[in-house]
């Protein structure tokens, strides 16, 4: 079933006349993880901030469920949960005050003490959160977004500025909650996240979607199929490309295997940093 139905959606800021999104069609399927990646300025937090229902003043047709985004009520923000790349807390309050007081704002309500004792901050519950460093902020801002045992989950950078086991503990949540059945759209410049979550990713620049796949098919689509081989010649490293196709019947490769120590082998599969680079034509903005 489709989430997101996105038909050729446009918006211009009229400040500035500037053109953020430019005619992009995607869809988002129940249970997904969609990434939505691309260099900064591309259209990303503008499209995301339609479909939050943030920015209104759209051109085209965006289907939530079937039914036009611009029918629904305030009920519709019941159904979403957002991770804002800035965390926004009241930094005067403590962590457990803080969501106490967002959680008011909805009917549905997850338990804070269980989402709190997941992502480490439980013992930290009675602290202001002005006490809190970037990475605690970064974690009870996923709480925020989880607060109302959402449908689905708009998250942007995500994982930004914590530590790797704090990264797997957000990254765990995220799966656990698409296994019951969650939808997600994830925006973020960290690749490893993308190739760990996703199941499709959409790469947008100038405000246009130059592509859209698997992160497995985009590999396959830009990598060379080659195998890069290294090996211990007496005294020395040396190395040998071969041709991935029909590889167990290369009698060169066989030989090569049988007879030298081998030290690496590498396919020619591509990052998708690289990809990323290719595709937008932009470097990755840390």
């Amino acid at each position: 079933m489709k989430v997101f139905e996105i038909k050729d959606l446009r918006f211009t800021y009229q400040k500035n006349r500037i053109k953020a999104v430019d005619g992009i069609s995607f869809s988002i399927h129940e249970g997904e993880i969609f990434g939505l990646l691309g260099p900064s300025g591309a259209g990303k937090s503008t499209t995301q901030k339609i479909l939050t229902r943030l920015l209104k003043a759209y051109e085209g047709e965006i289907l939530y469920y079937g039914k036009d985004l611009k029918s629904y009520t305030n009920t519709f923000y019941e159904d979403i949960g957002v991770g804002f790349e800035l965390p926004v807390h009241f930094s005067k309050l403590t962590a457990m005050e803080n969501m106490i007081f967002f959680q008011q704002l909805y009917k549905q309500k997850s338990d804070i003490v269980s989402l709190l004792k997941q992502v480490g901050l439980y013992e930290d519950k009675d602290r202001l959160v002005g006490e809190f460093s970037k990475g605690m902020k970064m974690r009870l801002n996923f709480v925020r977004a989880m607060l109302n045992n959402p449908k689905i989950l708009f998250l942007d950078e995500v994982t930004n500025g914590l530590d790797p086991k704090n990264a797997r503990i957000i990254k765990d949540m995220i799966r656990t909650f698409k296994e019951n059945g969650g939808t997600v759209l994830l925006s973020t410049h960290l690749m490893n996240d993308v190739e760990e979550l996703c199941d499709r990713v959409a790469f947008i620049s100038d405000g246009k979607i130059k592509e859209i796949s698997t992160p497995r098919a985009l590999k396959l689509k830009h990598g060379k199929r080659i195998l890069d081989v290294e090996y211990y010649d007496n005294t020395h490293t040396k190395h040998k490309t071969f041709e991935l196709t029909n590889i167990g019947d290369n009698q060169a490769f066989l030989d090569l295997l049988k007879n030298y120590n081998i030290e690496t082998i590498h396919s020619g599969e591509t990052s998708l940093d690289e990809i990323f680079i290719k595709v937008t034509g932009d470097k990755i903005h840390e």
